[in-house]
């Protein structure tokens, strides 16, 4: 690997360059884009369909620690090393690390100390001041973005579990702005194996005031963090198990003003008069409170929980899916889910169950198969709006069998339905899309690759060199470069070929 500077031999470079820092998109600042993890950038217009074939690898660079999810970027940020634009990672062991996105070097890290491995991603807050990181010693951690300075008083680091030896954040945080109200929210899950004492919770901080509220998954009557081995009903919950793992954590709809996760494997039994919430979606208020009396605000559970929770095929591999209906709905506002089983179901969010509340079973709008099958289900879908077409959304699904494009429509009593438009064989991870294209991290001839595909068709219009297979690693897309971690730990970042320009300070392979 050779360095290599930036070269400028004409003032039309210079002008394309002008212009594309002119025209930067939105950052990308918590998994899947928004709070809504769409995995859709709305705002990039440098790559299109038209340039996309001109992506040439602009660096790849192993990182001082393996990284098992997808980074999250902020552009503009004061260092003391000058402004740069900044990636920020975890890492398997705890390490969150800040990268200048020109040249993937390491600006600072911050480490903690606990159980590991986690597979968590972090989150900038809104006004880009802090990143927030989930650490293995059991809480949420806050940094300047600058520096890495921590933050502490005023609650802060926060408290995410005290069993870190059995539990563990998995998931993105989650950063939403409800009527003026900065909310974080943070999942757990077990541990590979799913042994000892846990249960998924998910701890809501207000980011104003650095209040919590703690919603638990089993024995939801009791707000707390449960200590290891606790006294069932004072301090612990007597059954374990239940995991909040989806790669995005706790999904935001803005229409309904709620919070939206799925738990995977545990007792159900809240339809017999429990507290007990495995394989089931669940909606919490902005601020993390339910219905009270230890309910949340609605629920969805499918008729064969049993048999998910025996069978260890949890419906909560994914994080629940926010739709925009079709025009003329019945249903206003739409929500998706998928798990192990590889079965999409398409969710009234305004009434999950049909029964009116939380606790009921069944009353899913839609049950279908993912189009190319399952093996894994633990990729997050991505959606988006044919804006520039005929307006209808899309579902764009992947799993270790292939990736699928789904559009939605509505039935003849105008129920929204999902319909499988195209699917293709090669194995990907959580899909994204910017400006009318899809890209995953797929499987490719000689291994695996960044492939951009036509969302309405599937056709493969740009495919990367060859990175190392992935995990948990997904693809971002932000200011006209295309970032991703491979499973080897290597940071990669892709962009437009622009003539006589060599890239500053990058790195070819």
């Amino acid at each position: 690997m050779r360095p290599t500077y930036l070269i400028l031999r004409s003032a039309v470079v210079m002008t394309a360059l002008a212009s594309a820092t002119t025209a930067l998109a939105a950052d990308w600042m918590q998994f899947g884009y928004d709070a809504a993890h769409t995995g859709n950038n709305p705002a990039e217009t440098t790559i299109t369909p038209a340039n996309v074939a001109q992506l040439v690898t602009r660096y790849g660079v192993t990182l001082p620690s393996e990284v098992d999810s997808a980074p999250v970027y902020r552009s503009n940020v004061s260092t003391p090393a000058g402004t740069k634009n900044l990636l920020f990672a975890l890492s398997n062991n705890g390490r969150l690390m800040a990268i200048d996105a020109a040249n993937g070097t390491e600006v600072w890290h911050a480490t903690t100390t606990g159980t590991q491995p986690t597979t968590a991603l972090p989150a900038i807050d809104l006004g880009g001041m802090y990143v927030y990181s989930y650490g293995i010693d059991g809480f949420v951690h806050k940094y300047q973005i600058g520096d890495g300075t921590e933050i502490t008083g005023g609650g802060w680091p926060q408290l995410v579990t005290l069993k870190h030896n059995v539990e563990k954040g998995a998931s993105g945080l989650t950063i939403v702005n409800s009527h003026g109200v900065n909310w974080l929210y943070s999942v757990t899950d077990g541990y590979i194996g799913d042994g000892g004492d846990y249960q998924g919770h998910v701890t809501t901080i207000n980011l104003d005031t650095g209040a919590q509220v703690v919603f638990n998954t089993l024995c939801s009557d009791l707000s707390m963090h449960f200590v290891a081995n606790g006294t069932p009903g004072v301090d612990g919950c007597a059954t374990p198990r239940s995991g909040i793992w989806g790669r995005a954590g706790a999904t935001y709809d803005a229409a309904t003003d709620r919070i939206y996760f799925a738990t995977g494997n545990g007792q159900f039994n809240a339809n017999t008069g429990g507290f007990n919430w495995g394989d089931s979606v669940l909606a919490l208020a902005a601020d993390g409170t339910g219905a009270g009396g230890g309910m949340p605000r609605d629920s969805y559970t499918p008729t064969n929980f049993q048999q998910l929770d025996d069978q260890d095929i949890d419906l909560g591999s994914i994080s629940p899916v926010i739709l925009k209906a079709p025009a003329g709905s019945t249903v206003a506002n739409l929500g998706m889910q998928t798990g192990k089983d590889a079965k999409l179901r398409l969710i009234n969010l305004d009434d999950m169950s049909g029964g009116g509340g939380p606790a009921h079973v069944g009353g899913e709008l839609q049950l279908i198969d993912v189009p190319q099958g399952g093996n894994g289900m633990r990729e997050q879908p991505a959606t988006w709006v044919n804006g520039a077409g005929d307006g209808a959304s899309w579902l764009f699904v992947a799993s270790h069998s292939g990736l699928s494009g789904l559009k939605l429509g509505l039935t003849g009593a105008n129920v929204p339905a999902l319909s499988p438009v195209w699917q293709n064989a090669n194995a990907s991870t959580s899909p994204i899309v910017a400006n009318g294209i899809v890209y995953s991290m797929s499987g490719c001839s000689g291994g695996t690759c960044i492939v951009a595909s036509d969302p309405l068709t599937g056709d493969p219009l740009w495919t990367s060199e060859n990175i190392a297979s992935p995990h948990w690693q997904s693809p971002i897309l932000v200011d006209g470069v295309v970032y991703v971690i491979d499973g080897k730990g290597k940071l990669w970042a892709f962009g437009l070929n622009l003539g006589d320009e060599i890239f500053a300070n990058g790195f070819d392979s």
